[in-house]
C-alpha cells in the first residue's frame, strides 16, 4: 500500500516563521518601531544607561537607584580575565581579526569556569546558572576585546577603573585616558540601540544553542561566530570602506551609480526586516552630525547623507543602524575592525537574556528540511566505477 506524504512547504531564510515567543524584545518592521520589554526604543536612547537596559532586557523592568548601583558594582567586579585566557590572547597571531579573538576568549572562559555542569538536564537548575553567569558575560567581552587590542599593539594591558561604567571603562581600556563625558555618552548610547533586536541571526543561533541544554559560553560563542558575518554586525565595517573607497562627496552620485548598475550591494542601506526607517538609525545620525561638527571632518556624514538620500529616493531604501553607527566610530577614533566586537558587547545584553528565557521553557530547536536530491540510486561496484 502506497502511503501518501504530505508535501512541506519550505521558507528560504525561515522568513515570516516564527520561532519563539519572547518578553525581550520586538521587532515592528512594518511601522519601524523596536521596543524592549515594552519600552519604545526612542523612549530610552538617550534616557537610560547600557548598565539600565541589562537590567530591563534580564528582569523585564527598570531599575531602581539601589538595584543600579548593585548591578554596576556586580559588573565592576567581574571584570578580572582569568590569567590562562590572557595567555591565549597573548598567543594569537598578531593579525588576528578581533572577532575571531573575542570568540576564541569567550569560548576559553568556559574552560576557566570550574561551575559549569555539563550533564544537567535540569532547566530551571540551567537558567539560574545562565542567569549567574550572564552579568560576568558581559563585563568580561569588552575586556577580552579590549585586552587583545593591547596585546596586538604591543602595549601592555592595564586594569579597568571601578569608579567607571561599563561604556566609559571600554574607552579607558583602548586608550589609556579617562573618555570625556561626551564620548561616554556616545559610547554608551551606541551600546543600549544594539542591545538586542528580535530573532536576528545570533541570537537565533544562541537559542539553538542552549536549546540542547548546552552551556552560555557554548551559546554565546555561537552567537559571535554568526554576528562576524557581513551580512549581519560586520556591515558596519563595510560602511567606512565603501565611504573610503569613494574618496570625497563629489564622487557619491557616480559612485552609487555604477553600483547600482552592477546591482553592487550598498552597505548599511535596507534591513531584512524593517520596510520603513530603522528607528535606531535618527539617534545615530544625530550623533554622527554632532561628532563631526565638533571634530571638524564632516565629510564623512555628508557622504553618509548624500547616499541615503540617493537610495531613498531612487530604491525606497532607508539608511540601517550599522550605516551611521560607521561613522560614529570612526569620528571617535576607534579602529574599523573593532566596530563589529563593539556591536557584540553590547548584544551580550541581549542574547544572555534569550539564553535564559530560552531554558525557561525550553524545547530543542529542531526544523525539517526539504530532501531535493536523487532518490533510488543503486551503488555500482567500486571496480566497475
Amino acid at each position: 500500500m502506497n502511503m501518501m506524504t504530505t508535501p512541506v512547504k519550505s521558507t528560504k531564510g525561515l522568513e515570516g516563521v516564527v520561532a519563539a515567543e519572547t518578553r525581550i524584545s520586538d521587532v515592528k518592521g512594518d511601522i519601524g518601531e523596536l521596543i524592549y520589554c515594552g519600552y519604545n526604543i526612542n523612549e530610552l536612547a538617550g534616557r537610560v544607561s547600557f548598565e539600565e537596559t541589562v537590567f530591563l532586557l534580564h528582569e523585564n523592568r527598570l531599575p531602581n537607584a539601589v538595584e543600579l548601583a548593585a548591578l554596576k558594582a556586580t559588573l565592576a567586579s567581574h571584570r578580572e580575565l582569568p590569567e590562562g585566557v590572557i595567555e591565549i590572547l597573548r598567543k594569537l597571531p598578531k593579525n588576528t581579526p578581533p572577532m575571531h579573538a573575542i570568540r576564541t576568549g569567550i569560548s576559553a572562559l568556559g574552560c576557566f569556569d570550574p561551575d559549569v555542569d555539563e550533564s544537567s538536564t535540569d532547566t530551571q537548575k540551567k537558567s539560574e546558572e545562565a542567569k549567574h553567569k550572564s552579568i560576568r558575560l558581559i563585563a568580561q567581552i569588552p575586556i577580552i576585546t579590549a585586552c587583545f587590542h593591547r596585546i596586538r599593539r604591543g602595549k601592555e594591558i592595564i586594569p579597568s577603573l571601578p569608579s567607571l561604567g561599563e561604556a566609559a571603562n571600554f574607552l579607558y581600556l583602548l586608550n589609556e585616558s579617562v573618555p570625556s563625558t561626551e564620548m561616554e555618552r556616545t559610547m554608551d548610547l551606541c551600546y543600549v540601540l544594539h542591545a538586542d533586536h528580535g530573532m536576528n541571526a545570533s541570537t537565533f543561533s544562541a537559542r539553538v544553542t542552549i536549546a540542547t541544554l548546552s552551556d552560555i559560553y557554548s551559546a554565546v560563542t555561537t552567537a559571535i561566530g554568526s554576528l562576524k558575518g557581513p551580512l549581519h554586525g560586520g556591515a558596519n565595517e563595510g560602511v567606512i570602506r565603501m565611504l573610503k573607497e569613494i574618496g570625497s562627496i563629489e564622487k557619491v552620485d557616480g559612485w552609487v551609480a555604477e553600483a547600482l548598475a552592477h546591482k553592487k550591494k550598498i552597505m548599511g542601506i535596507g534591513h531584512r526586516v524593517y520596510k520603513t526607517l530603522d528607528p535606531r538609525a535618527p539617534h545615530l545620525k544625530a550623533m554622527a552630525n554632532e561628532l563631526s561638527a565638533k571634530l571638524g571632518e564632516p565629510k564623512w556624514i555628508q557622504m553618509s547623507e548624500r547616499i541615503a538620500h540617493i537610495m531613498l529616493t531612487e530604491k525606497g531604501l532607508n539608511a540601517n543602524v550599522d550605516f551611521y553607527s560607521a561613522t560614529v566610530y570612526y569620528s571617535m577614533g576607534i579602529s574599523l575592525d573593532l566596530f563589529t566586537p563593539i556591536f557584540a558587547i553590547a548584544r551580550t545584553a541581549g542574547w544572555t537574556a534569550h539564553v535564559v528565557e530560552q531554558l525557561l521553557d525550553n524545547r530543542l530547536i529542531r526544523p525539517q528540511s526539504v530532501y531535493t536530491g536523487p532518490v533510488g540510486l543503486k551503488v555500482t561496484p567500486i571496480e566497475l566505477r
